[in-house]
C-alpha cells in the first residue's frame, strides 16, 4: 500500500495505491495526508476501509499530478554528512555526533514538479535522500529502540543545494543554499514503515540527463534512521508529519567529478521500494 497526493498544487485528493496497482479516493477517510491524519492512526484507518472494500476507485489517476505526499510539514530537518564517503569528498571527517540543519518547508513540492534555479545560482546541486515521515511525536525518546515506533513511514527526498549560498554565503550555517523554492521535492509516494523490512537496506542512486551519479545503500549512514530520530528528540520534539532527510552518498557536483546543474538539465533518483522521482530545472521566474 503506498499513500498519495493526486492534482494540483495545493488542491491535492489524498490517495491510495493498492499492492496490484489500482487507485483509490481517500477522501472519506481524509481530508488530507498531514500530521493530524498520521497521529489519529490514519494509515490504519485507511489500510482498514481498502480491506473492507470502501474506497472508491480514483478516476484518471494516472494522468494527475503527483503532489507530495505529506501535505503542510511544519518542519524539514535534515542531517549533514551522514555518508562517510560523501563527506570524504567534501574534504571532512565523518562527524562524531550528527549534524542538523533545516529546511523552510515551502521547499517541498512533488516528485516530478520543476526546479526552479535562483537568479544568479551557479552552483545548484542534487541530493537524493531517504525522508523519513514521523508519525508520532518523539520527545526525549529514551533509547534508538524506542524511535522506529514514532515513524510513519519513508518517501524519497532530493535535498537540492546551491552551494555558494551554503558554503561561500554562509556565515557558517548551510540554511542559506538549503532553502530556495523547490529546492526539496518529495515522493512520489509514502510507504509505510512497516512494509519496509529493512529500512537500513536500501538502495539509492542518481542521475543527471541520464549519466550516473550516486549509487550507494543506507546501509553505509553513518547514524541509522534509529539513531537519528532517538538523537533529536533530546534536542527538540518531533510532531507527526514532521520530514528528516537523512543525508545523501557521495556522487554530487560539490565532489569536483561533475558539472554543476544549469537549465535544461533533468534530475532522476531513486530508492528501492520507495520508487524514483524525477525534475527539470527551469530558472526561477
Amino acid at each position: 500500500m503506498k499513500l498519495m497526493r493526486l492534482g494540483p498544487y495545493r488542491a491535492e485528493t489524498p490517495a491510495l495505491q493498492a499492492d496490484d496497482g489500482v487507485y483509490y479516493d481517500l477522501s472519506q477517510v481524509t481530508a488530507d495526508i498531514d500530521g493530524a491524519f498520521l497521529a489519529g492512526d490514519g494509515i490504519a484507518r485507511a489500510r482498514a476501509a481498502l480491506a473492507e472494500g470502501e474506497l472508491p476507485e480514483l478516476p484518471g489517476a494516472q494522468r494527475l499530478r503527483v503532489g507530495a505526499p505529506i501535505a503542510r510539514p511544519e518542519a524539514v530537518l535534515c542531517i549533514g554528512q551522514n555518508y562517510a564517503a560523501h563527506a570524504a569528498e567534501s574534504g571532512d571527517a565523518p562527524p562524531e555526533i550528527p549534524i542538523i540543519f533545516f529546511k523552510h518547508p515551502n521547499t517541498v513540492v512533488g516528485p516530478f514538479d520543476q526546479v526552479a534555479i535562483p537568479p544568479g545560482a551557479e552552483k545548484v546541486d542534487w541530493e537524493v535522500e531517504l525522508a523519513v515521515v514521523m508519525g508520532q511525536q518523539a520527545r526525549y525518546l529514551g533509547s534508538p529502540a524506542e524511535a522506529l515506533d514514532c515513524v510513519a513511514g519513508y518517501t524519497i527526498s532530493n535535498d537540492v543545494s546551491e552551494r555558494a549560498y551554503q558554503i561561500e554565503q554562509s556565515g557558517g550555517q548551510w540554511s542559506k543554499g538549503k532553502c530556495a523554492e523547490t529546492f526539496n521535492p518529495l515522493g512520489p509516494y509514502l510507504v509505510p514503515a512497516d512494509e519496509v523490512p529493512d529500512v537500513q537496506a536500501l538502495r539509492l542512486w542518481s542521475t543527471v540527463n541520464g549519466e550516473p551519479r550516486q549509487d550507494s545503500s543506507t546501509a553505509d549512514m553513518i547514524f541509522s534512521v534509529a539513531h537519528l530520530i532517538w538523537h533529536l528528540s533530546h534536542y527538540l520534539v518531533l510532531e507527526p508529519g514532521d520530514i528528516v532527510n537523512t543525508g545523501t552518498p557521495q556522487g554530487v557536483a560539490f565532489s569536483g567529478k561533475f558539472p554543476y546543474l544549469q537549465a535544461g538539465d533533468v534530475m532522476r533518483i531513486g530508492i528501492e521500494t520507495l520508487g524514483s522521482q524525477e525534475q527539470l530545472l527551469v530558472p526561477a521566474s
